[in-house]
């Protein structure tokens, strides 16, 4: 299975939850399956609830007495919870980075190293694709998202690149979508330039943001007192929803006092700093260099 995806973090991010042998815990991205076994060989009459929106996951999993798997996106975390016969957890656990399996998969489009169709969909059972996003957005629209979500430079030359190509024909294989942004990609920056312009469309066609803040807001309610949430991030929009959620319970990073000034907020801040990758991690996974573990323990 390591070949689906090398667990980024796998030691620090699984016993950052503290785990308890008989406790429930969540993994809201088992992907190749690798911090889910983690946190099976913690437990013993514990149980875990792992779910991934990717059919193709669910080749992965392991026949297992404490593991009950559910196929459906972590933005319905607190449904899945219900639904496995439980209220609360004693620990929730997301890595929310792309598995290696998708980005070399040519036919999910995921890579600009590929020829394939535009697609980057993480459930394929969605109508909603790349190149959906690409021909049929507005050019205010693409360029919102270029911005934001890509934190690319000249979104507008972009944009007027991609909208004179899709007048043509429609934008339909990741080659023609790079031929188009060709003219304007830096001679000496060309894979961090796609790699952002993917990443934005990525993004928009998961709805990877909305998710992911839904996903946080129900933690609260899930998360028993004391129990852990233990999040690695790969890019700044998503460490900065994370670390401003886990400091303050709201996603601008606001703090509120009570009456005597003392600061309320629904968690304690487990690890102050951002956990990185070790060196000796980089050597064996070069794809780990942007990831950040952040861990919060409920109240």
């Amino acid at each position: 299975m390591s070949e689906y995806h090398v667990p980024v973090m796998l030691k620090e991010s699984v016993e950052g939850l503290n785990i308890n042998p008989d406790g429930i815990y969540v993994d809201v991205t088992f992907g190749g399956g690798g911090h889910s076994r983690y946190i099976l060989e913690h437990l013993k009459g514990g149980k875990l609830i792992a779910f991934d929106q990717d059919l193709e996951a669910q080749n992965n999993i392991p026949t297992h007495p404490n593991l009950i798997f559910v196929h459906g996106n972590f933005r319905f975390l607190r449904n899945f919870v219900r639904h496995a016969g439980y209220e609360q957890v004693d620990g929730i656990l997301a890595d929310l980075g792309v598995s290696s399996h998708h980005f070399d998969d040519e036919q999910r489009g995921f890579s600009f190293r590929f020829e394939g169709p535009l697609d980057m969909r993480m459930n394929t059972l969605s109508k909603f694709d790349a190149a959906h996003v690409v021909n049929t957005y507005d050019p205010v629209k693409l360029m919102e998202l270029l911005r934001i979500y890509g934190e690319v430079d000249n979104p507008k030359v972009l944009v007027r690149a991609i909208t004179k190509k899709r007048d043509e024909k429609p934008i339909e294989t990741v080659q023609e979508l790079v031929e188009a942004l060709q003219p304007h990609i830096p001679a000496n920056a060309q894979h961090k330039f796609l790699a952002k312009v993917f990443q934005a469309l990525r993004i928009e066609v998961n709805r990877e943001m909305e998710a992911l803040k839904q996903m946080l807001e129900q933690s609260l309610k899930v998360l028993k007192p004391g129990g852990r949430l233990s999040v690695i991030t790969y890019h700044s929009l998503e460490d900065r929803m994370v670390k401003n959620f886990m400091k303050s319970g709201n996603f601008e990073g606001k703090l509120e006092k009570d009456f005597y000034g003392n600061v309320i907020t629904p968690f304690n801040i487990v690890n102050k700093k951002a956990i990185s990758p070790t060196e000796k991690e980089l050597e064996i996974n070069n794809r780990s260099r942007s990831a950040k573990l952040r861990i919060a323990e409920k109240k």
